[in-house]
């Protein structure tokens, strides 16, 4: 079992900035690949960044290129999305999440989100 807790979401105008984290416990946390995943209100959840236990691989979503870098902390557990330039189409609560195992693996912990409002 793997126990996600995210922090850093907040209120924030257009072209700012935030930066999310994510503390897990449970597991060994370089064994495992981490993403991050938003929700806007009446949309689908849909993927943002994943980064591999290591941290030796990245992907992004195409929207949130040049903008969004995920990286990860294996001493601290934890694992961060430093979010810039950011546009109203951000707003969205924003969650963790560990895969079963490293890159590739299936998503199967996750975290209980936290609220990303952008203003315009």
């Amino acid at each position: 079992q793997v126990q996600l807790v995210e922090s850093g979401g907040g209120l924030v105008q257009a072209g700012g900035s935030l930066r999310l984290s994510c503390a897990a416990s449970g597991r060994t946390f370089s064994t495992y690949a981490m993403g991050w995943f938003r929700q806007a209100p009446g949309k689908e959840r849909e993927f943002v960044a994943s980064i591999s236990g290591s941290g030796g691989s990245i992907n992004s979503a195409n929207s949130v290129k040049g903008r969004f870098t995920i990286s990860r902390d294996n001493a601290k557990n934890t694992v961060y999305l430093q979010m810039n330039s950011l546009k109203p189409e951000d707003t969205a609560i924003y969650y963790c999440a560990a895969a079963y195992g490293d890159w590739g693996s299936e998503y199967g912990y996750w975290g209980q989100g936290t609220q990303v409002t952008v203003s315009s």
